[in-house]
């Protein structure tokens, strides 16, 4: 995995989190953190299926979701602060099956004080897009 020199410490705190979260739940693997950047791919499973063994709209946009806002708080420098989703869209353009992966990449838009603006494009295993969606994030105190 590829983690940007400057945000190698605050990635420790990321990845060695004590309790598990949805990103666990549905087989989330990061390849890529970067301040203008982060990409992960998640397995097609019974996890992230909808009944007819396609890949569940809400899974992805929950790749989505967790992309941007891991992406929204890594740009973050006060510690006290965190982002939270305020609103997200999702075009889903076409289905992968039971057994495929997907790979998301998320890029930000705007990184003002209080809003951050993500865009993310989510690929099948031949780079054709499978959803595009665009993320907007609070920052917030914790």
């Amino acid at each position: 995995m590829f983690i940007e020199d400057e945000l190698k410490e605050k990635a420790d705190t990321y990845f060695n989190f004590k309790h598990k979260h949805m990103g666990h739940a549905l087989g989330i693997e990061f390849q890529h953190v970067a301040r203008n950047k982060v990409i992960a791919s998640m397995p097609v499973n019974e996890n992230s299926v909808q009944p007819f063994g396609v890949l569940h709209g809400g899974a992805s946009v929950a790749l989505a979701e967790t992309l941007c806002s891991v992406g929204g708080w890594f740009l973050l420098d006060d510690m006290e602060q965190t982002v939270v989703g305020v609103e997200i869209n999702a075009n889903h353009i076409r289905s992968v099956k039971l057994g495929g992966k997907v790979t998301g990449t998320a890029k930000p838009i705007h990184t003002g004080r209080k809003i951050q603006v993500w865009e993310c494009e989510i690929k099948n295993e031949k780079e054709k897009l499978v959803c595009s969606s665009r993320c907007t994030l609070a920052v917030i105190r914790r």
